[in-house]
C-alpha cells in the first residue's frame, strides 16, 4: 500500500465533514473560505520546510517503492494531505462543537 493510498481516506473524511457543516450564508462561507485558504498556504510552506529538514537530516525516511514519487523539497507529496485535512477538519468540528454549545444555551 502506498502512503497516498493511507492518506485519502483522512482527506475524504475532513472534506466530506467540512462540507456538510460549511456556512449557509454566503458572507460567512466566503469568509469561512479565504481563512482557509489563508491557513492552509500557511501550513503548505511551512510542512514543505520543516518536512525537507525532517527527510534531509535523515530523521524520516520513506520507502521509494510506497511513494508516489513526487516531492517539494525533499518532503514526499504525501505529508501535505495531512495539513489540507487538518485545516477543512479543525473549522468544521469548532463549528459543530460550538452549534451545540449554542443548543443547550438556549435549551437551558
Amino acid at each position: 500500500m502506498t502512503y497516498l493510498l493511507i492518506s485519502i481516506p483522512f482527506l475524504a473524511v475532513a472534506a466530506i465533514t467540512a462540507w456538510a457543516v460549511r456556512p449557509r450564508e454566503r458572507t460567512a462561507f466566503r469568509r469561512r473560505a479565504i481563512a482557509t485558504a489563508v491557513a492552509a498556504a500557511v501550513l503548505l510552506v511551512l510542512t514543505a520546510v520543516f518536512d525537507s529538514l525532517i527527510v534531509g537530516t535523515g530523521i524520516v525516511a520513506y520507502d521509494d517503492a510506497h511513494r508516489s514519487g513526487l516531492a517539494v523539497g525533499l518532503a514526499p507529496i504525501e505529508d501535505f494531505l495531512y495539513p489540507v485535512a487538518g485545516v477543512l477538519l479543525l473549522p468544521a468540528v469548532w463549528s459543530i462543537l460550538t452549534r451545540r454549545d449554542r443548543t443547550a444555551r438556549t435549551d437551558a
